[in-house]
């Protein structure tokens, strides 16, 4: 009977569902650690072990428990003003997609993406200051709406806090809290469109659960990890979660 559940009902093999709970600790363990780059991860496995339909359902409220649980163990480092705008625009993306949800051409959202990404870590960075309220709930918005169709949304929105902390406990806590929201929303509007959720709660709450201790041990390693040497580790992984998006779309047109 506990196998049924942790298959989906025999929707994946129970070797898939042990794989998979593995990887859910590993990717987290890799967040909490280096503030982005698990989720993308956790998808590329996923992609390959469970059907199309529950793949981006999935993906989200696996990483609606792992960045809850981070935003919850570092929630006094959280930026309260940017999360609230970022909720904002966040609810509207999440309204918009609820009506527009369709499989559209994953090819031009990738290069879109992956071209943001690039220009955000290595283009000109403007004053914080000149950074506007209106600016945190476009991002909330867009990003949201992008996470509906491709899954996986966290480089994009890291990219755009990371330019605004030199903290990384804040940096880590703001941008648990707003991708928290965004996978909640993500599971909101895919059980309104129709996603069986009870068939996939089991396996969910699995992986949830060896998330958790993935990400208090990430967190562990996180303060020991030096400022300078995080920021760049952070830079350079967001920017190879880029380049590999734009070898995909290379693959897709050539060959």
């Amino acid at each position: 009977m506990l196998a049924d559940y942790l298959t989906a009902f025999d929707s994946i093999s129970l070797v898939t569902a042990l794989v998979l709970m593995i990887t859910a600790f590993v990717t987290a363990l890799f967040t909490a650690a280096m503030g982005v780059g698990g989720g993308v991860l956790l998808l590329a496995v996923l992609a390959s072990t469970v059907p199309v339909h529950a793949l981006i359902p999935v993906h989200g409220l696996v990483q609606l428990g792992a960045n809850g649980n981070r935003a919850l163990m570092t929630v006094r480092h959280l930026d309260r003003a940017v999360f609230c705008y970022f909720l904002a625009g966040a609810l509207a993306g999440a309204i918009v997609a609820s009506f527009v949800i369709v499989q559209l051409p994953v090819i031009w959202i990738q290069l879109a993406v992956a071209t943001f990404i690039l220009f955000l870590v290595w283009g000109p960075k403007p004053d914080i200051r000149e950074t506007s309220a209106s600016g945190y709930v476009a991002a909330g918005g867009i990003t949201t709406l992008i996470s509906m169709f491709v899954g996986a949304a966290g480089p994009l929105v890291a990219a755009f806090i990371h330019r605004n902390y030199d903290d990384k406990l804040r940096l880590t806590a703001t941008f648990a809290a707003c991708m928290t929201v965004q996978h909640a929303l993500k599971g909101v509007v895919f059980t309104f469109v129709g996603f069986a959720i009870y068939q996939w709660a089991f396996l969910i709450l699995a992986m949830v659960i060896s998330g958790t201790l993935g990400t208090w041990v990430g967190l562990k390693m996180l303060v020991r990890i030096p400022t300078g040497h995080f920021k760049r580790a952070f830079k350079w992984i967001v920017t190879l979660l880029a380049l590999r998006l734009l070898y995909q779309v290379g693959c897709t047109l050539f060959y």
